[in-house]
């Protein structure tokens, strides 16, 4: 699979516990930056 696609799909999954607050913000950016540096994911743009 492809590597921006396996990291869209993480980060949906992530985001949906930061949503159902079982995690917090804090937690979120923090495993964020991990699936960035997993998925060679160099920045983040946000529209």
């Amino acid at each position: 699979m492809n590597d921006i696609l396996e990291y869209s799909i993480q980060l949906a999954m992530l985001r949906q516990l930061l949503i159902e607050k079982l995690i917090d913000k804090r937690e979120y950016f923090k495993i964020k930056e991990v699936l960035m540096k997993k998925y060679n994911i160099s920045s983040d743009l946000i529209c």
